[in-house]
């Protein structure tokens, strides 16, 4: 049944690439919602800590949310698939 552990591999990448992940950083500060296919779709950011004399704070934690997106998107799609291959 190889035909159908690679339609298995398919249906599984294809329901990752939807999922949304939030995530936010400096205390809920900052939010960042991407999707399994790594592309950023919102960033929320509160205006209490936008402060025009530290903007490398905000620069921060920005990296900081966006960067953790990505790993929970590849730790999440590198679980999911290998469960798929070894139920298999």
């Amino acid at each position: 049944p190889p035909l159908e552990v690679q339609e298995n591999i398919e249906a599984k990448k294809a329901e990752l690439e939807e999922k949304e992940y939030v995530v936010s950083s400096g205390g809920g500060m900052v939010e960042v919602t991407a999707n399994g296919k790594h592309e950023i779709k919102a960033i929320g950011i509160n205006p209490e800590v936008v402060d025009p004399e530290d903007v490398e704070m905000l620069e921060d934690m920005l990296l900081a949310a966006i960067n953790e997106a990505m790993r929970k998107i590849d730790e999440d799609s590198e679980k999911e698939l290998s469960t798929v291959s070894i139920s298999l």
